[in-house]
């Protein structure tokens, strides 16, 4: 949890001091800093309804920046992805390989170096073709393996509807703070089905999200923020025409 701001903190010490001099004068109870005061009010909601919010806010939007790490097919991929609705850009990384991927419509791109191309290669001819594909927009072929397996880090709407569902019985988990905005929390089997913070300022976007059973954490921030999303120039892309090398 990100520590609360000092004017936050001065206003809750303040608000504690008048609630004790006016239960000292007069007896009153239940004098306390309401944590939904100036929310959006989705606080106040059942944690599955709060779920709902998020996910029908995350659908309303075109756009999102997610950042984070995500654990699949045994894999931990970590990702700085910007996504839309025609396709998305960012880099990938994993087993020490960084790469980066580009869809524009249904073409999707990806860009490394020589050592990623090269990786697992033991002949002359493996490495004439990854010095070839170094640093080019390789253009992947849709019956290529790496298409399928990629286009998804490249699909808001594929990766997030898969991601922005916590497992087991929902419940909230207090008042907290993502990059400085306030959130409420939501868990799935107090945690061990994941957990979800939701911003309680304006829309209530989800921000930070953790997968159940430690498969990775992702934050999501730029909602609605466009950004430009074009087809690599000609002389920075070689269509490779067949299945890629397999590293």
């Amino acid at each position: 949890m990100i520590p609360i701001s000092q004017g936050r903190s001065r206003r809750a010490t303040l608000a504690g001091a008048v609630c004790a001099l006016l239960v000292a004068g007069t007896a009153l109870t239940g004098c306390s800093e309401d944590p939904n005061e100036g929310t959006n009010g989705v606080g106040r909601l059942p944690a599955d309804q709060i779920q709902t919010k998020a996910q029908k806010a995350a659908a309303s939007v075109g756009t999102v920046r997610l950042h984070g790490s995500v654990q699949t097919s045994g894999r931990t991929y970590t990702l700085d992805m910007r996504l839309k609705q025609q396709g998305g850009i960012g880099s990938v990384s994993t087993e020490g390989q960084t790469f980066r991927l580009l869809r524009v419509g249904q073409e999707l791109y990806l860009r490394a170096d020589a050592a990623f191309w090269g990786k697992g290669g033991d002949g002359e001819g493996d490495s004439k073709a990854a010095d070839k594909l170094a640093s080019k927009y390789v253009k992947v072929p849709k019956g290529d393996p790496s298409y399928t397996k990629f286009i998804g880090f490249t699909d808001k709407n594929v990766l997030l509807s898969g991601l922005l569902t916590l497992h087991g019985k929902l419940s909230t988990d207090g008042h907290h703070e993502q990059d400085g905005v306030r959130t409420v929390r939501v868990t799935g089997d107090d945690g061990a089905g994941g957990t979800l913070d939701v911003s309680l300022e304006g829309t209530p976007y989800p921000l930070r999200l953790v997968r159940a059973g430690e498969a990775g954490t992702l934050t999501f921030s730029a909602w609605g923020a466009d950004f430009p999303l074009e087809k690599p120039a000609k002389d920075d892309t070689l269509d490779y025409g067949k299945e890629l090398p397999t590293s």
